[in-house]
C-alpha cells in the first residue's frame, strides 16, 4: 500500500502525554492515580472537559465545573490545576520525523484536542514555549484544533476534515495517537492507525509501514 500523507495527533504523540503530569498532580495531592481521567471518562460527550474541548465552556468555567464533577467522584481537585499539566515536553525526535517526512515528499496533518487556554495550538505557559510549539505547527500541511472548529476525537467527523483538507482518501493516510479510542474512527474510516506507547515504537512502527 502506498501512503501519500501522516496524520499525528499532538499531545502524547509529539510531545508526551499529559496523563504523565495528571498522575504527578494526583500523587502530590493524594488522590487515587488516573482520578482525573475516571472524572473524565464520566459522561464523556457532555462533560466539563468534553464542552471545554469543543470551546463552548472558558477557562474560568471549566475550573468550577470540573471541581463539581470531581466533588462528585468523592475528591476536591480544581479545573485550573488540571489545565496546568497540559503542556507536555517535545519529543525532538517526533519534530525530526516531521522534516524527515516531508522531505520525503509525504503530506502532514494534526488532529489535536485542545482547549482555549494558555497560548497557541500546544497550550503553552509561557512566550518561549508558544513560539517553539508554533514552530513545530507550522511543519504541518493543516492543523485542525478541537477548540476551534467544535468538533473533538473520536467524532469521525474531524478525521474526515483533514482527508478533505488535504484533498486525499483515508486509505491514503496513516494516522497515529497514544489514544486507541481515538485510532479506532480513523481505521473504521479507512486510514492505517498506529498506537503511540512511546516515541521510539511510534517511529518504527510508522517507517516500517511506510517502507513496505
Amino acid at each position: 500500500m502506498t501512503y501519500s500523507a501522516v496524520i499525528f495527533d499532538f499531545g502524547g504523540v509529539i510531545t508526551s502525554s499529559p496523563f504523565e503530569a495528571f498522575n504527578r498532580l494526583e500523587a502530590e495531592r493524594g488522590l487515587p492515580r488516573d482520578f482525573i481521567r475516571m472524572v473524565n471518562s464520566h459522561n464523556p460527550d457532555t462533560n466539563a472537559w468534553a464542552r471545554f474541548e469543543r470551546a463552548e465552556i472558558d477557562a474560568a468555567a471549566f475550573d468550577t465545573a470540573f471541581a463539581n464533577e470531581a466533588r462528585a467522584q468523592g475528591h476536591d481537585l480544581d479545573g485550573a490545576s488540571v489545565i496546568a499539566c497540559l503542556a507536555g515536553d517535545v519529543r525532538p525526535a517526533m519534530v525530526a520525523a516531521l522534516d524527515r517526512l516531508k522531505g520525503e515528499g509525504y503530506r502532514i496533518g494534526c488532529i489535536t484536542n485542545n482547549v482555549p487556554a494558555g497560548k497557541g495550538a500546544g497550550m503553552a505557559l509561557s512566550e518561549q514555549r508558544a513560539a517553539e510549539i508554533a514552530a513545530i505547527m507550522g511543519r504541518f500541511d493543516h492543523v485542525i484544533e478541537s477548540s476551534k472548529v467544535g468538533v473533538r476525537k473520536p467524532d469521525p467527523r474531524i478525521y474526515r476534515m483533514m482527508c478533505d483538507a488535504l484533498a486525499l482518501p483515508p486509505s491514503s493516510c496513516v494516522y497515529l495517537d497514544d489514544l486507541g479510542i481515538n485510532c479506532k474512527p480513523a481505521a473504521a474510516l479507512g486510514m492505517a492507525a498506529i498506537k503511540v506507547v512511546s516515541g521510539e515504537q511510534a517511529l518504527g512502527d510508522l517507517f516500517t509501514l511506510l517502507a513496505k
